[in-house]
């Protein structure tokens, strides 16, 4: 293994400069307030948990954990994700806290990447919890103050697409008959690799039919006349109840008057096995990739001795940054340069416009290599370094 050259970072780790900083602090500011004015609580959770409990019950792939060891030999995990370190949370220092819970967070999440994968190995993550509340109003909050906190943070152009993993489990199973070969066309969803999809229901030894039926799956996209073709393809028992969910969600969405920003994707899979109900990602324009996704989740609190059904989203925050386009404005800064005789009226000059909400930076001439080149990072320069007519001290 070669030494790294002083320069490099490890593999998706990367700096933010300070106008990327000041960007992402605006709109982490509008987030945050939106959330807060939903009734939503902010916590923090430590960065460092137990492999053996977050780690495990985490919907992130073991692969991608960060672990290490203590010094009584445990093995740790960077935290990978919110939800679970909240579900344990949740079910120890909330423990008398009456449902239904509302949290919000805003953390450094860890996930290890490989090489060539060009992702960032650590990021931000703005987002809620709603613990405790099973109904249908609880899945149409949670979307709407997701669009509603989108929206605040500048975020025009953007869509959410909403998807039922009962109704994927009901088809596939209805389908080919067992959960070992449903697992198979679910993860080629997972992985929204559409053509394995295609291809390897063409292979299966089915009629013309059923193979309809799961090809049928990937064109279900659309408004509320997507979930009509859905009833066609199937019809049994956890189907109908998946679709009567989404249809009640439809209507709770109408009332928020936020239908505008969703659509319907039933083949929509976000994990093999976390989510049990309603599931959601949040598309900007020209962004490849969802910035933000969630759903209901009713079995991770169980984990943790303390049985909920619960439902959240995530917001990336970088990717949020990326959708948006624009840079934020810095403030305005002052930079007062001062001789060593006039510290003392540089400092009282200073303390009097930082009083007045200004920005300002205290610097020694003699610290100054080049003035003229350091003065036009400011948008004013005062400089204290002379003597007045009158005898007193001067500001230019």
């Amino acid at each position: 293994m070669t030494k790294p050259f002083m320069f490099e970072k490890p593999i998706g780790m990367r700096d933010t400069l300070p106008e990327v900083y000041e960007t992402k602090r605006q709109i982490r500011h509008q987030l945050e307030a939106e959330m807060e004015g939903w009734g939503y609580q902010t916590i923090e959770t430590p960065t460092l948990e137990y492999y053996d409990t977050v780690g495990v019950a985490s919907a992130i792939l073991d692969q991608q954990l960060f672990k290490l060891l203590d010094q009584q030999g445990n093995t740790l995990v960077l935290r990978p994700d919110m939800t679970a370190p909240i579900a344990r949370l949740v079910a120890s220092s909330l423990k008398g806290a009456e449902y239904p819970i509302r949290l919000a967070y805003q953390s450094q999440v860890y996930r290890a990447q490989q090489h060539e994968g060009g992702k960032p190995a650590e990021f931000e993550q703005v987002g809620i919890e709603l613990i405790g509340d099973g109904t249908v109003s609880a899945d149409g909050e949670v979307i709407a103050l997701m669009v509603a906190s989108l929206k605040r943070a500048g975020l025009e152009n953007f869509k959410i697409a909403i998807g039922h993993v009962g109704y994927v489990n009901a088809l596939l199973l209805d389908v080919v008959g067992n959960a070992e070969r449903a697992d198979v066309l679910r993860r080629f969803l997972y992985e929204k690799n559409y053509v394995g999809f295609r291809e390897h229901v063409k292979s299966l030894t089915l009629s013309s039919i059923d193979k309809g039926r799961l090809l049928g799956l990937l064109k279900l996209r659309g408004g509320k006349d997507s979930l009509l073709q859905a009833a066609d393809l199937v019809k049994t028992e956890q189907g109908d109840i998946a679709l009567s969910e989404l249809h009640q969600l439809w209507d709770v969405l109408e009332s928020y008057g936020i239908d505008k920003y969703v659509k319907f994707d039933l083949n929509l899979v976000l994990h093999m096995s976390y989510y049990t109900g309603t599931v959601f990602e949040g598309y900007g324009a020209h962004l490849g990739v969802p910035l933000c996704s969630g759903g209901r989740y009713d079995e991770l609190l169980e984990k943790f001795n303390r049985p909920a059904q619960a439902t959240g989203f995530g917001v990336r925050l970088d990717l949020l940054v990326e959708a948006i386009g624009k840079t934020a404005e810095a403030p305005l800064r002052t930079c007062i340069i001062f001789s060593k005789d006039h510290r003392s009226e540089a400092i009282a000059l200073a303390t009097e416009k930082r009083g007045n909400g200004d920005v300002v930076v205290l610097q020694d001439l003699a610290g100054i290599t080049d003035v003229d080149r350091m003065s036009e990072q400011y948008s004013d320069v005062v400089y204290c370094i002379g003597k007045s007519k009158k005898g007193g001290e001067s500001h230019e």
